[in-house]
């Protein structure tokens, strides 16, 4: 009879998917994707590996089950900072620091795109998680023109713009340098998006070190991966 983790069957079950999305992060961030095992991930958890499939059918279904958890915990916390902040162009500042922190905690070993070697029913559900940050951003977008801080446009159509620019880079790891890249960042957005260059909230600090040293490199994370729509998406 398998030990129980917890006080129920339920707590039991919680407890040893929250082992697998470790685990299988843990993995992601030393090999690639395709390369991993279920047994792996198993051995990771401190898990039995018949005990794997009782949850997961295979190591997608436990990708697609991860990334929808992360997900759900980062659209949950970017929520929560940007409750009562009124102004877009505050809210669209938290928004790109969000997504820097997330691309700069999680990190994937070089290996081939994950809409590459997985099913197409399951890339579709890569996307379909993306509409739940996706919205966050639609809905400052949107309130950011109702307030004239910035330009009427197409608004969907900024989205994939900003993500891509946000996922073109790792950031850096060094803490001064993320804070610099963060507002590099947000002031290249903002000014993009059409907010005065004489609004200071927008400017662009001076990068006396050069691009390549400021700016890390790598590939983002799966859960970046599923909120970068829809070239890139991971929290497209």
């Amino acid at each position: 009879m398998p030990k129980i983790i917890g006080k129920n069957l339920q707590e039991h079950r919680d407890r040893t998917r929250v082992r697998l999305f470790t685990s299988l992060s843990k993995l992601l961030s030393e090999q690639g994707f395709d390369s991993l095992t279920m047994a792996q991930i198993a051995q990771g958890a401190k898990v039995g590996r018949t005990a794997v499939y009782n949850h997961f059918t295979d190591k997608e279904s436990l990708l697609l089950a991860y990334i929808e958890y992360e997900t759900i915990r980062y659209s949950h916390s970017l929520r929560e900072n940007l409750e009562g902040v009124e102004d877009p162009i505050e809210q669209l500042r938290i928004y790109i620091s969000h997504q820097i922190d997330l691309s700069a905690h999680y990190r994937l070993a070089p290996g081939p795109d994950l809409r590459k070697i997985m099913n197409s029913s399951n890339v579709r559900a890569l996307h379909g998680h993306a509409s739940l940050v996706e919205d966050v951003l639609l809905s400052i977008l949107t309130a950011g023109i109702e307030k004239n801080s910035w330009p009427l446009q197409d608004v969907t159509g900024l989205i994939p713009l900003i993500h891509a620019c946000l996922s073109g880079w790792a950031p850096p790891k060094d803490p001064a340098q993320l804070q610099r890249f963060t507002r590099l960042a947000q002031g290249f957005i903002l000014r993009a998006v059409g907010v005065s260059l004489d609004d200071k909230r927008a400017e662009i600090p001076d990068v006396p070190h050069g691009l390549a040293e400021l700016m890390g490199s790598g590939t983002s994370c799966p859960v970046a991966y599923s909120v970068r729509s829809p070239a890139h998406c991971p929290v497209n």
